[in-house]
């Protein structure tokens, strides 16, 4: 499994993410971060909106959006949302 965050320089929200998904520990994904200000179409689409963060899984390569977690959310809160989607990404999503 493969998360994509959506980052941008200076960001405070993008950076306390980034530092929670670095310490899950019961999941086993590959974290890429994609600084917005480097391409203009990321930039254009993510601007007012990071942190953005997509999931990846390995069978089916589409990026599903996730929704943003507070930024109160605890490491462990993280861990069990990402769980969550992990196992019907496709029923969450419409909700």
């Amino acid at each position: 499994m493969q998360l994509i965050l959506y980052s941008k320089p200076g960001c405070h929200l993008c950076e306390g993410l980034q530092e929670k998904l670095e310490q899950i520990q019961n999941l086993s994904f590959e974290l890429e971060i994609r600084d917005i200000t480097t391409r203009e179409d990321w930039f254009m689409a993510y601007q007012y909106e990071v942190p953005v963060l997509y999931l990846v899984k390995p069978e089916d390569e589409q990026e599903r959006a996730l929704p943003r977690p507070s930024p109160r959310a605890s490491v462990q809160q993280l861990e069990q949302m990402l769980c969550k989607y992990l196992a019907n990404p496709e029923k969450n999503n419409a909700e």
